[in-house]
């Protein structure tokens, strides 16, 4: 039995990534709890778990003294000597004196199965603990990173889906799904995770799709400029499922950082096009000349001039023709503009 336990934990460790030491320590504080119980309470329980010999020894400890006050945990020196030459009786002490302390091994097999019930919930309770840290670290080091999860589940009251992310399984709530996308059990999709928290039942995992990282990240894995730091990503403003503005910049001279984006007949930005399902991107050319910069933002509209008003705040001219073009349907254009730069944008003719 002692060796099926031990390999048990083993098993854990392999397959659950469940350290073989956390599981021990539990188990020990599990059967000690337990025992204590079928002593009536005492503290002088002694567990010993031996994982090279495979081997569990449970110890009754009697402190020897000159007069007994309690029972349960003391002996007379006596009494001691008594129990020791007992050939039924397994103890161990280096000497019989008052002071000394009596270990006697007990039989596990007098376990009752109340108390070995009480430390089993406590050995799934401690495993159930591990498991959440795991996850949760697990989480914790792709946070701000892109997963590839497994629709495993779709509600059809309120629009989530159950996805699998190989860690465990994460809700994609409605809110955080690109208007119009739809889902089938099955599906690979790309998530964000957007922040992690620990929560008593588990880790509690925000995923999205219309948070701005997941476009940045999907460029990262895109575009090799991006990942080797040649061309930067210097802002990026979204509004999913519509519209992406996303300011570039190369530190390289010979590199065209919005041709690198692009790619040979747009067939970079195509694999990306396809994620979002057909959400426009405005790819401009981020400057450190505020003026510039905001020019760039409300592309593709063409400004005549642009006039710092204050701080963080600028008016821009554009000729009528333009104007529209620079607002944008319902404002979304100028929107997204002020949004990536920072700056207040006033648009005048």
């Amino acid at each position: 039995m002692n060796s099926e336990f031990f390999n048990a934990l083993d098993l854990l460790e392999k397959e659950k990534g469940i350290p073989k030491e956390y599981m021990m320590e539990k188990v020990t504080a599990a059967l000690t709890s337990a025992f204590k119980r079928e002593l009536g309470g005492t503290d002088n329980v002694k567990i010993v778990l031996d994982p090279v010999k495979k081997d569990m020894k449970v110890y009754q400890l009697l402190t020897v003294v000159a007069e007994v006050t309690d029972p349960a945990t003391e002996v007379t020196t006596e009494e001691a000597a008594a129990i020791k030459a007992d050939k039924h009786k397994k103890c161990k002490t280096r000497s019989i004196k008052v002071g000394s302390v009596l270990e006697i091994e007990l039989d596990t097999k007098n376990f009752r199965r109340l108390s070995a019930q009480a430390a089993k919930q406590v050995i799934i309770q401690g495993i159930r603990e591990a498991e959440r840290s795991i996850a949760i670290r697990e989480y914790e080091n792709k946070k701000e990173e892109i997963v590839t999860a497994l629709v495993d589940k779709i509600d059809d009251t309120d629009g989530s889906v159950i996805l699998d992310t190989g860690t465990s399984r994460a809700v994609l709530t409605k809110a955080e799904q690109i208007p119009g996308e739809r889902f089938a059990v099955g599906d690979r999709v790309k998530v964000y995770i957007s922040e992690v928290r620990s929560e008593a039942y588990g880790p509690l995992v925000t995923l999205s799709r219309v948070h701005p990282g997941l476009v940045k990240r999907l460029f990262e894995l895109e575009i090799p400029e991006i990942q080797d730091g040649t061309v930067l990503i210097k802002g990026i403003a979204r509004e999913a499922g519509s519209r992406t503005k996303l300011a570039v910049y190369s530190r390289d001279e010979n590199v065209d950082a919005i041709g690198a984006c692009i790619g040979n007949r747009g067939m970079r930005i195509d694999a990306i096009l396809r994620e979002l399902h057909g959400e426009k991107i405005d790819i401009i050319q981020y400057s450190d000349d505020p003026t510039a910069f905001v020019s760039e933002a409300l592309s593709p509209a063409k400004v005549l001039s642009v006039e710092e008003d204050g701080e963080r705040s600028c008016r821009v001219r554009v000729a009528p023709d333009q104007l529209s073009l620079a607002i944008g349907k319902e404002g979304q254009n100028a929107r997204l503009a002020a949004r990536l730069t920072g700056y207040k944008i006033d648009i005048k003719t």
